[in-house]
């Protein structure tokens, strides 16, 4: 598992991060079959293609996001970056949800702080 300073050296991973990614839209587009055609392209077209994005597991202390690698076939986790608690408070409130319950998306505010983080 990489940190942050780990995946600053990996800029080929950086630059195929898909900043509009959801927790949600992984699993339709990945895994269940038939309903990413509703959506236009949101569908996988052939065996190999995978995304890169950032979610939030509410549960994890320190608070911190973690890239995920998500294909068909699995997901793995790539890095965790720590981000200021305030922040995952605020995509928890955001998501309608309980915390310490939930997996959860990437809020504008900390998209914007992990791009400039991560020189996007």
């Amino acid at each position: 598992m990489w940190d942050i300073r780990e995946l600053l050296g990996h800029r080929e991973i950086i630059d195929r991060i898909d900043w509009e990614m959801t927790p949600e839209k992984a699993v339709e587009t990945y895994l269940e079959w038939g309903t990413g055609w509703t959506r236009k392209n949101d569908f996988v077209r052939y065996p190999d293609q995978e995304a890169l994005y950032f979610v939030i597991y509410d549960w994890e202390k320190p608070p911190q996001v973690t890239l995920i690698q998500r294909s068909m076939h699995d997901a793995v986790e790539i890095a965790k970056i720590p981000v200021p608690e305030e922040f995952i408070t605020r995509a928890v409130q955001e998501g309608g949800r309980k915390p310490g319950v939930g997996v959860y998306a990437l809020t504008e505010e900390l998209n914007q702080y992990l791009r400039d983080a991560l020189g996007c």
